[in-house]
């Protein structure tokens, strides 16, 4: 008979991935690190599921001379969804654990897949507003010049390098990824295809 329920181990692990999807609610999830001369010690956008933090008050102002929109919490839905987003993540790997069919993590696995691409493609949409839709009014204007910063990763934008990184809620949410990813590989038995197909 075909085995349809996940292990002891894959349901310890769903229990994990509940507390880390809860955990990344308390922590920032992305960061933005400026660097500049005028900044030593540099400035720092984190972004939480719930608002954002970090240096926000500074960086408005820097971007008021450039003729960026200034960066409010309330201006993005997003920062209302999220929380509820991943207390439902979490809520749904709690349900797994009792629930235990592969093909329901399978299915969980490729939602939350779908919804970091989704995410990605959101970020990239916010940055590019920001970066290109310039007030022409602005004190400083370099022609042909936009301030989007990198999806992930480093860019140069005038005199500050700009890193774009994951924080602790973002490893987090990897970490989510990864263990789904690991349990739809150990319970549809891919280690032993794997090895079929190599002998």
């Amino acid at each position: 008979m075909k085995k349809t329920t996940i292990s002891i181990l894959s349901k310890v692990m769903l229990l994990i991935i509940a507390a880390l999807f809860l955990g990344s609610l308390f922590v920032p999830l992305w960061q933005i690190q400026l660097e500049a001369p005028q900044y030593p010690e540099g400035l720092v956008l984190r972004l939480h599921a719930n608002k954002i933090g970090g240096d926000v008050e500074i960086i408005n102002g820097l971007n008021h001379y450039i003729g960026m929109a200034t960066l409010h919490t309330e201006n993005f839905f997003e920062f209302t969804v999220l929380p509820y987003v991943f207390g439902g993540f979490a809520l749904i790997s709690l349900m797994l654990f009792f629930i235990a069919k592969r093909k329901a993590v399978l299915a969980f696995f490729i939602f939350y897949i779908v919804f970091v691409v989704l995410a990605a493609i959101d970020f990239y949409r916010w940055n590019y507003e920001y970066g290109h839709n310039l007030d022409p009014n602005a004190a400083i204007k370099v022609p042909g010049m936009a301030y989007q910063p990198p999806l992930i990763g480093y860019k140069q934008l005038l005199n500050f390098g700009a890193y774009s990184i994951p924080d602790t809620g973002g490893w987090l949410l990897t970490a989510c990824g990864v263990l789904l990813f690991f349990i739809v590989y150990k319970e549809f038995n891919l280690f032993n295809k794997k090895k079929i197909s190599e002998s």
